[in-house]
């Protein structure tokens, strides 16, 4: 065991799915052209003023409640006062001393080699702000274009407590969140297209210290791995400074996924150098128990619910549990098909292994999927009433997949049918244990295990299509019967 132990904190910023921005009318929606919808409001232009949209504060409200977090009575907006290329007014509008969401909690489950964990991570708060436009590095050679689209889009700020041991649980906990805010409806959680960015404040302390050690953070971590990855790196070079006894300095560090590895970008701020104050133009908003009960009344089943509901109704194990319903999309896919399946164990190996494999391959979500759950349940029924065999089957989904059709037309004008035929099944047992004498006496010496070439040139000769459950069951018989 390691002599340091890792304190990792995260901010998650998140993009609202509204239709409009946080402080203004302009669309806010990913893949304009350039500086092609940022308003006069969001630009800060002389006489404007911003509008609240009431539309995040509903979201922030829905994300509170699901993560058992205090709800403000009243929060308020504050300027946030930098000097940034990208931001035209020169504060972002965001929120300090009453955000809207105060303390929660979210429980993630930690796989470990002795099985999962479940860890509560503490939420110290999430806030309403803005976005600030985007630099753009690699279009103008030698200069930095601006393109302020994203100027006013409405975020919403997750802070967690620095209750994260690991890489592992970091990764744990944003996924969790990724599900939870999917799940919601507050965003689509795209992290190529930055709906979803975490910063992570990283530090390291001797094993069994109470106090905090120097932290780093690593700015705009768009994805699971790269947040894994630059948390590895991050404390293996603190780990070296300490051991050298050097010290760790308080900074805002990058990561370069190619080189995968961090770097300085500048000395870490603090609160007071932003220069909070009230944002004059933003009246304090109101919530009230009434519009909180309203929000609640509403509230989708999230996704740790919904695992826990797959284990009562449909018999799963944990692990099964947590590979299909922790994401709605794949969790509403699964009960499609095992709907016309029948069977949830096997609908969710088809959808864990053969139906994922293929997402990967062509890089796909699963509102995407070349086949639909009810004709992926189709399929997993001729396995069950014994049409086709396992084997077959993944012949046929294939074919699905990239011709189209559905199975039962498939087998039918290709002929997979399966062979169940006892009589016809026993004629071949006969022909291969007569084929075969000397496999035979070695077979009934001992080696039993010689009962899979059997089952094999029976495979051959029919070209998988024997049924195999009545075929090791015949051979068995054969086998062991006669002397």
């Amino acid at each position: 065991m390691s002599q340091w132990e890792t304190v990792i904190g995260l901010e998650v910023h998140v993009q609202l799915a509204t239709a409009s921005k946080i402080f203004s009318g302009a669309p806010n929606r990913f893949g304009a052209e350039p500086n092609r919808q940022a308003s006069a409001v969001d630009l800060g232009l002389p006489g404007v003023l911003p509008v609240l949209n009431e539309a995040v504060v509903h979201m922030a409200i829905r994300f509170g409640l699901a993560v058992d977090a205090e709800i403000a009575p009243v929060t308020q907006f504050a300027r946030k006062n930098y000097f940034y290329p990208d931001l035209p007014k020169g504060y972002q509008i965001s929120q300090l001393d009453h955000p809207i969401v105060g303390r929660g909690h979210l429980d993630i489950i930690v796989a470990g080699k002795d099985g999962d964990t479940v860890k509560t991570v503490g939420i110290t708060r999430a806030h309403l702000e803005e976005d600030a436009g985007k630099s753009i590095h690699d279009q103008v050679p030698g200069l930095t274009a601006v393109d302020l689209n994203r100027a006013g889009t409405p975020l919403l700020e997750i802070v967690s407590e620095p209750d994260l041991r690991s890489s592992a649980e970091a990764v744990a906990y944003l996924r969790e969140l990724h599900a939870i805010i999917r799940d919601l409806g507050i965003s689509d959680g795209n992290m190529n297209e930055g709906s979803m960015r975490c910063d992570a404040n990283v530090s390291i302390r001797p094993r069994g210290e109470e106090k905090l050690g120097t932290r780093t953070e690593i700015k705009n971590l768009n994805s699971f791995r790269y947040l894994e990855k630059a948390i590895e790196f991050e404390v293996e070079r603190q780990q070296e400074i300490l051991e050298a006894g050097g010290r760790i300095k308080q900074e805002t560090r990058l990561y370069d996924s190619e080189r995968n590895e961090t770097r300085s970008m500048r000395s870490k701020e603090e609160a007071e150098d932003y220069r909070y104050f009230p944002d004059p133009d933003l009246l304090p908003v109101t919530i009230t128990p009434a519009q909180i009960e309203a929000v609640r009344a509403a509230m989708p089943e999230l996704p740790r619910a919904r695992r826990e509901r797959f284990v009562q109704q449909y018999g799963l194990s944990t692990y099964d549990s947590r590979m299909v319903a922790s994401d709605h999309g794949t969790a509403a896919y699964f009960e499609a098909c095992v709907a016309v399946a029948g069977d949830a164990k096997l609908t969710a190996n088809w959808v864990m292994g053969e139906l994922a494999s293929v997402l990967n391959r062509e890089e796909k979500e699963i509102g995407a999927a070349p086949v639909s759950p009810e004709a992926l349940g189709t399929l997993i029924s001729r396995i069950l009433d014994d049409t086709i065999s396992s084997k077959i089957a993944k012949t046929v989904f294939e074919i699905m997949v990239t011709e189209g059709g559905g199975a039962d037309a498939i087998i039918e004008a290709r002929g997979l049918r399966q062979m169940s035929d006892s009589g016809e099944l026993e004629r071949l047992v006969d022909s291969v244990v007569a084929d075969n004498p000397d496999q035979v006496a070695q077979y009934r010496a001992g080696k039993t295990k010689l009962l899979g070439y059997f089952v094999g040139q029976i495979m051959k000769a029919t070209g998988g299509k024997a049924n195999p459950g009545q075929l090791n069951e015949l051979l068995r018989a054969r086998l062991d019967g006669d002397t």
